[in-house]
């Protein structure tokens, strides 16, 4: 319905240029005329006519300035919607034909939940930008569960998210799996073994996930199998927090390794392997199932299984055979 709509004024398509296309879909996004002008370096002045000239164009209002923040009318959903499409597709002959020319460039937009980003993302996009420096990669962190959306919406080309998820519509692409250790403060009694049973952590403090999150619902269900109950003391949605409340002594956490190795180098938390590894992160993208990946999007995600790769191979190399 929403091509068919737009089919009706192909003939005058391209009087709204790609660029005012996306800047109203920027502007939809960010529910922001400032960010939607911020995100395409241009005034929001010259956002805010994007705007009228696309409702000009179309000789209805779109966007409701009267609500705050502001929402869209019927039409301006159906044009948001369309124009999705259109830029989606855009962006793909774009690169396509730059691959042709040997050419790496344009924008990989990726989302990734904070854990993951934090700690791993930073550097790979730099990696990928020395590599190729016409292409730019477009990083946001986000919640889980607004990881998915944004795939869903086609607001980002690819997410980045811990224990992933495929359905109907989202597609997983595994990348590594974690180790969870026992972290602690150096001052706690475990903070120097070398690696711990589950007996030791009966009945222990315990600074743990919010109840809704899958991390926290695997820890509790391996809990529940090794016989072991601790006290939750504080719950918490992100791992930064965690291992904050971790520091000042508010109790134990199991976190993903990778999480917390710039605190153990630093001395301000201890990570102690818990016994036979029993519990593990995995790590994969998530995609829109019917997503053309642009060659650009492609080389990014080759990037990124290279690496994990490369470190799957040296965790193998370093752990004891039973736990390979």
């Amino acid at each position: 319905m929403v091509l068919c709509m737009l089919h009706a004024h192909l003939h005058s398509y391209f009087a709204m240029n790609i660029e005012t296309l996306r800047i109203f879909c920027d502007v939809v996004r960010h529910q922001s005329f400032s960010r939607g002008a911020s995100c395409n370096n241009v005034s929001q002045s010259a956002a805010t006519q994007s705007v009228h000239r696309v409702e000009k164009h179309f000789g209805t209002r779109l966007v409701d300035r009267s609500k705050r923040p502001f929402v869209l009318t019927p039409e301006g959903q159906a044009c948001h919607e369309g124009f999705r499409e259109v830029l989606e597709l855009y962006d793909t002959v774009d690169a396509r034909v730059r691959s042709l020319q040997l050419e790496i460039a344009g924008t990989v937009r990726v989302a990734a939940i904070y854990s993951v980003g934090l700690h791993d993302m930073s550097r790979r996009m730099q990696e990928f930008m020395r590599r190729y420096p016409k292409a730019k990669v477009q990083l946001e962190y986000l919640g889980p569960t607004k990881v998915y959306d944004a795939v869903q919406n086609a607001e980002v080309d690819l997410g980045i998210v811990s224990y992933p998820v495929g359905t109907a519509d989202i597609k997983v692409i595994p990348l590594r799996s974690e180790d969870m250790v026992l972290v602690c403060p150096p001052t706690h009694p475990l903070a120097n073994v070398n690696e711990v049973g589950f007996d030791r952590i009966n009945d222990e403090e315990f600074v743990g996930f919010s109840r809704d999150l899958i991390i926290r619902k695997e820890i509790d269900r391996c809990l529940r199998k090794q016989g072991v109950s601790v006290r939750i003391v504080m719950e918490f949605d992100n791992i930064e927090t965690i291992k904050q409340a971790v520091e000042i002594g508010s109790g134990i956490s199991i976190l993903p390794e990778p999480t917390v190795l710039r605190e153990a180098k630093a001395g301000s938390l201890s990570a102690v392997h818990l016994a036979n590894r029993p519990l593990r992160r995995p790590v994969g993208i998530v995609h829109r199932q019917r997503k053309i990946f642009t060659p650009t999007a492609i080389k990014f995600i080759e990037l990124l299984q290279s690496v994990h790769e490369e470190s799957s191979y040296e965790s193998a190399a370093k752990a004891p055979a039973d736990t390979v």
